[in-house]
């Protein structure tokens, strides 16, 4: 008699702490392609004669341009094929973008290969979302949120300074062979050990009728696309930090020898707003410490304003205003993110694309607003954060229809089968 075939062992879930940690790492691909450059722009610059300073934020810009029309895509995909194939696919493809960007020998070829970049680097924001939506709603998907955002934030801390070492080392294409090496060993983690997340009955077929059916919910959930384009409007002030604070360190303050550490300071903040934010979104909910943090955001922004006006501004003022911002800014974009996918199960990629596309596009043209506007101070960043959150305040106030400071009802804020959540 042949031996029966032993059963196959049980496929293991993800643990909860390295689901976190893989979310974040997905995610922090967009500050991992931005914020090691940031030191390098300089080199970059003459080495590819962009005649303008303000020129080179394009690198920038038109990474942060692909990315949103990249989400427009792949949520759309990873509801048909599911969430693990279409990371392996784009996170190959974002590793021979990043390649590109290392052999690059004009600007125009450079821009092109960021675009290409951000495009396929658009998938690890948008089907993380998904996994996350897969598994949580409500507060609790905040709460994951704000976990992974406080992960995330590490990497801004410390990638102006990844970015300067590689510089004393070799030349700045090193950063984008960085960033290639970075990428295989990503793929690597995600084909080894992420699940697939999208269960079988939450599948959707692509067609044209369904996206249009899935946009047409967001559309007309008053909640939801008014949560995604008041985070849109306030990523414009953070959009608008990113592309302009090298030369505001370099230019306006004459602290290029501090750049990493100020940099890392200033994200840093960022990362313990985050990490506050998971401790008390279960208490309070996440719309009343999303307003309230974007009442005070707007509050900042003011007083930073009227110093830079008075002529009393320097670079400790300018390092204290600007990491108390960051801090509160991380209480906005976890919880508006979650609260826009509330209602989204079915369909939780197309939302998620849709929510991807629409911040990114509002955030990129808003932030090059600020970015293109500066002057050789930090005023247009400044009165970016004030003009920008007054109106995400006014978009919020249409959303909640007038009421502030609400908590729903979210008994079932968790999905029962990820047993790993404590």
């Amino acid at each position: 008699m042949p031996t029966p075939p032993r059963p196959s062992p049980p496929v293991r879930d993800i643990g909860f702490r390295e689901f976190v940690l893989l979310c974040a790492c997905l995610m922090s691909m967009n500050a991992l392609s931005i914020d090691p450059m940031l030191p390098a722009l300089p080199d970059i610059g003459r080495d590819l004669r962009i005649p303008h300073p303000n020129d080179r934020q394009l690198i920038i810009g038109v990474y942060f341009m692909g990315m949103g029309i990249g989400s427009l895509f792949f949520g759309v995909l990873s509801d048909r094929f599911g969430r693990k194939p279409v990371l392996a696919v784009t996170i190959a493809l974002f590793a021979i973008a990043s390649a590109s960007c290392a052999g690059a020998h004009s600007f125009a070829m450079i821009l092109i290969a960021r675009a290409c970049a951000g495009f396929f680097a658009g998938a690890s924001r948008v089907v993380t979302v998904s996994i996350i939506r897969d598994r949580f709603r409500g507060d609790a998907m905040a709460r994951v949120m704000s976990l992974i955002f406080a992960v995330f934030m590490l990497i801004p801390v410390v990638a102006p300074s990844f970015g300067q070492a590689i510089l004393w080392l070799a030349p700045w294409r090193w950063i984008f062979w960085a960033l290639t090496i970075l990428a295989a060993l990503l793929w690597f983690w995600v084909m080894t050990r992420l699940p697939e997340t999208l269960r079988p009955e939450n599948r959707l077929g692509i067609s044209l009728s369904s996206i249009i059916a899935t946009v047409a919910i967001v559309l007309r959930t008053r909640g939801s696309i008014g949560y995604m384009t008041a985070s849109g409007v306030m990523m414009g002030g953070l959009v608008g930090f990113i592309m302009s604070i090298q030369q505001i360190f370099f230019d306006a303050f004459d602290a290029a020898a501090v750049f990493p550490l100020g940099f890392a300071a200033i994200a840093g903040s960022m990362g313990i707003g985050s990490l506050l934010n998971s401790r008390l979104v279960s208490r309070f909910g996440a719309r009343r410490l999303s307003q309230g943090a974007l009442m005070v955001v707007m509050a900042i922004a003011a007083v930073h304003c009227s110093v830079i006006l008075l002529g009393l501004e320097g670079f400790w003022s300018f390092l204290f205003l600007q990491a108390l911002s960051m801090l509160t800014i991380a209480f906005v974009a976890s919880n508006f993110s979650a609260i826009s996918m509330e209602p989204f199960a079915r369909g939780a990629g197309v939302a998620s694309s849709f929510q991807a596309f629409l911040t990114t596009a509002l955030s990129s043209v808003l932030g090059s607003i600020v970015g293109q506007s500066f002057n050789g101070t930090p005023l247009p960043l400044a009165l970016g954060f004030l003009v920008y959150g007054a109106f995400a305040l006014l978009i919020v106030f249409w959303a909640e229809r007038g009421r502030l400071f609400t908590r729903p009802d979210n008994s079932a804020l968790r999905d029962p089968e990820f047993k790993t959540v404590h």
